[in-house]
């Protein structure tokens, strides 16, 4: 069924015209009722004179109709250059109270200063009719779909794999047990094995958007045991560069794209400038980093610390990024592979080739060539103190597999710092977490 949003009236001045949505206000003065009327894409006023005879059932509608009310309009779309809402009003026709507010809102979702977050959170479907957040989860929806153009156009295969898994996933730790009939079965912590059988499988990229689970007894800004995640792998690799080089393009891409679409309208309510990054993006080795922060920032840590971004360290390597690059974005590569998962690869003198993407001073990505090779593959889980929950996956590498990398990046993360927005919580339509699992 075709409708008629408010962000479109304007093609339909001196017409008929239907539109639904939220009541937003009524003010009911002496002469003249006004409704204002706002839907996903817009608010719209509407006129009603008391004076006119044929108006009358319709101000006895207006008198009994509570704000947050849904109402069906029909009526003529008239030019009103006094009127702040687009210039325009409708003058109504027809009012259908499509359903009635029967409460007071637990709290006044517009000014949300004074409200405490798991209120809000409590009540996330009143939450989530502010104008902040409309806006939020359209441009989550556009920065995703534009990641996912910029693989389509570069021959990327979008699959689907199971989140209900039979072996932990990676580590074997921090993974949700789950009842599946007889026996147990886990959480996908993310499609990784899948995505490297799809590869082994022949069919060179992919990527998946899905839900992932984390068992991390965690109470960051940053961390949710449940969260969506955009996964990109792909072959014939030379080298974790070219892993960099593609995520950085894709970045590029949908961040130029939303701009175009969202930009004045992230300025407007956000007032934040959505930056299209310069590619490729500048790289440091952590041992750089480190040093840099010191000798720049005064930041010292033990050398105990130095195998891996301490998060002021990350805070601080946006800083970095900027002053010496003037860039946003900084991959941090030469991590210590002891400290990352058993399938990235490591060079002939046991470096990881691997790094971490960090964006506005934290870290949203992940990424590495992964290992292919059966012989080394098995080794390392080894290492690892890993068996039979991974031998599934092992097999994946016994009848031939190219060279092939890949990353991840968390989505509800991504748009937390490109809105500005402190918390993850707030950039999840449901936030999960160690103390919530409701609504």
């Amino acid at each position: 069924m075709e409708r008629l949003f408010i962000g479109d009236l304007k093609k339909y001045y001196g017409q008929e015209v239907t539109v639904s949505g939220f009541v937003d206000n009524v003010r009911n003065l002496q002469w003249v009722q006004f409704i204002v009327l706002r839907d996903e894409t817009g608010k719209v006023q509407i006129t009603i004179e008391k004076s006119d005879e044929a108006m009358k059932e319709l101000v006895e509608i207006v008198n009994e109709l509570p704000v947050e009310s849904t109402i069906k309009v029909s009526g003529t779309l008239m030019e009103a250059p006094k009127v702040k809402m687009g210039g325009m009003e409708i003058i109504p026709k027809t009012i259908e109270v499509t359903s009635k507010n029967l409460e007071e809102l637990p709290f006044n979702y517009k000014d949300i200063s004074t409200v405490n977050l798991d209120t809000r959170l409590d009540y996330r479907y009143i939450d989530l009719r502010s104008e902040k957040n409309i806006l939020l989860f359209q441009v989550q929806s556009a920065i995703v779909r534009y990641m996912r153009e910029y693989l389509y156009n570069n021959r990327f295969t979008e699959i689907h794999t199971p989140k209900i898994i039979g072996a932990a996933s990676e580590s074997g730790s921090e993974v949700f047990e789950v009842k599946y009939f007889d026996r147990k079965a886990y959480l996908a912590q993310s499609p990784q094995f899948y995505k490297q059988m799809a590869l082994a499988s022949g069919f060179g990229r992919v990527f998946e958007v899905a839900p992932c689970f984390r068992a991390e007894n965690s109470n960051t800004s940053r961390h949710a045991t449940e969260f969506t995640s955009f996964d990109v792998e792909f072959a014939y690799i030379n080298d974790y560069n070219d892993v960099m080089n593609l995520e950085a393009e894709m970045l590029a891409y949908a961040l130029e794209k939303v701009k175009a679409e969202y930009g004045e309208k992230i300025k407007e309510v956000y007032d934040l400038d959505v930056v299209v990054p310069k590619t490729p993006f500048p790289k440091m080795t952590l041992s750089e980093i480190y040093k840099e922060l010191e000798e720049k920032y005064n930041y010292k840590v033990e050398d105990e610390l130095k195998n891996d971004l301490t998060t002021e360290a990350e805070r601080l390597c946006y800083k970095l990024a900027m002053d010496k690059f003037n860039s946003e974005f900084l991959f941090v590569v030469d991590f210590p592979a002891q400290k990352r998962a058993f399938y990235h690869m490591r060079d002939e003198n046991g470096k990881l080739q691997g790094y971490d993407l960090i964006w506005r001073g934290v870290e949203i990505t992940t990424g590495a060539q992964r290992e292919h090779r059966y012989e080394e593959i098995v080794k390392n889980a080894k290492e690892k103190g890993l068996g039979k929950d991974v031998e599934f996956y092992l097999d994946f590498f016994k009848h031939g597999c190219p060279p092939h990398g890949g990353f991840a990046i968390g989505v509800d993360r991504l748009t937390m710092l490109l809105l500005g927005i402190p918390s993850v919580k707030e950039s999840q339509f449901l936030f999960r977490g160690p103390n919530r699992i409701e609504p």
